[in-house]
């Protein structure tokens, strides 16, 4: 417990119905653990969730509700009830779809907690309908994570209703380095010791850009490169998988591309990489990008959206054109034929994550954020 002890006013419930698993519900976890320092921290879930396995139901205070959709009345009465009967002040969201329901459990609550949202995903259009007009008076705070989102917000709700707007990157956790031993025979078990290893670790759907990464690959089996790939990460589109396989059978792929599914622990694939790749369309931020940087593998990413504020270019990493696949495959040729180059980005990469984005620091200022609420 921090010098702020902990209170009946500080009691917070932290809310995720997404039945996904991904960097947004990852991350509910990680705030519900370090929230506790400061806070009284419950947390509510879908019954179909993913995340409940992290869960101990032993140790964690948590609720599961049931959501048939985003107006849900009867998730919205569970929820206000839940609310009430934990005495909440802050309702913390994640996910963007959880809004109506939060908005009714405030309205349907005896409590009234002040709502915040931790924004991930972008916002393009104006919201100046009756609709989110009304959700958005019932918001007290959106906590932005990168600037470009913050920029998103002060434009797109107009000044009448905009919550008050914070902004905060993401951090990544500092994990044990393994040792080299450790990471040869890692790297043995998947058949790569002697090749250039290539990483790809997020949701497989179109938006994340795995095919990007075949097209590339295409493009370098004709130099015949020493260049292995895997593709890591839960299928959100299960067309769209089979699709990507069918590509890498038809471009004679199979032992240079490989798909490994989840990885519950990815540090240590991250730390036997020698690249990892960002290669979504528009990322709002890119965990894994901050995550591999910090254990000083070398990244590439797109050059749009929230990458643009964790990858200088040529100095903590590589941009590629976004959506250009001949472009990705140039840079991955320039980082095989200079590996000392390769080797100055990473370290650069990782002293830059380390200052800002580290997570005990981020969360550190989020508890700030709320204290100031």
């Amino acid at each position: 417990m921090s010098k702020n002890s902990k209170n009946s006013k500080n009691n917070m419930l932290q809310l995720c119905l997404s039945p996904d698993l991904g960097g947004l519900e990852l991350y509910v976890k990680e705030c519900f653990e370090f929230l506790k320092k400061d806070f009284n921290v419950i947390c509510v879930l879908s019954t179909n969730s993913k995340l409940e396995k992290y869960f101990s139901k032993k140790n964690d205070k948590y609720f599961s509700i049931k959501r048939k959709s985003s107006f849900s009345i009867f998730s919205a009465l569970k929820l206000a009830k839940i609310i009430d009967e934990n005495k909440i002040n802050i309702l913390h969201l994640h996910w963007t779809k959880d809004i109506p329901i939060a908005v009714l459990a405030k309205i349907f609550s005896k409590q009234k907690p002040k709502i915040v949202q931790t924004r991930h995903m972008t916002m393009t259009r104006f919201k100046d309908d009756f609709y989110h007009k009304f959700l958005y008076k019932n918001i007290h705070t959106i906590i932005c994570i990168t600037k470009e989102l913050s920029n998103q917000i002060n434009k797109f709700i107009p000044k009448s209703i905009r919550p008050n707007i914070e902004t905060l990157y993401l951090g990544a956790k500092t994990y044990e380095e393994k040792s080299k031993e450790e990471i040869e025979n890692f790297r043995d078990d998947l058949n790569t010791s002697t090749s250039m290893m290539i990483g790809l670790i997020g949701r497989i759907n179109e938006f994340k850009g795995q095919y990007l990464l075949i097209e590339a690959m295409k493009e370098l089996r004709q130099k015949d490169l020493n260049i292995k790939a895997f593709i890591v990460g839960s299928a959100m589109d299960q067309n769209y998988l089979e699709n990507l396989k069918q590509k890498v059978k038809e471009y004679h792929l199979s032992g240079s591309v490989k798909f490994l599914g989840f990885i519950s622990e990815p540090n240590i694939f991250m730390q036997a990489c020698d690249i990892v790749l960002m290669t979504s369309k528009n990322e709002t931020f890119g965990l894994v990008t901050i995550e591999a940087m910090k254990i000083a593998t070398c990244v590439i990413g797109a050059n749009c959206g929230g990458v643009l504020e964790i990858i200088e270019d040529n100095k903590t990493g590589l941009l590629f054109k976004s959506e250009d696949s001949c472009d990705l495959a140039l840079k991955i040729q320039y980082l095989y034929s200079n590996k000392k180059i390769r080797q100055s980005l990473a370290l650069a990469g990782q002293k830059k994550a380390n200052e800002c984005f580290d997570n005990v620091k981020q969360f550190d200022k989020l508890i700030t954020i709320f204290n100031k609420i």
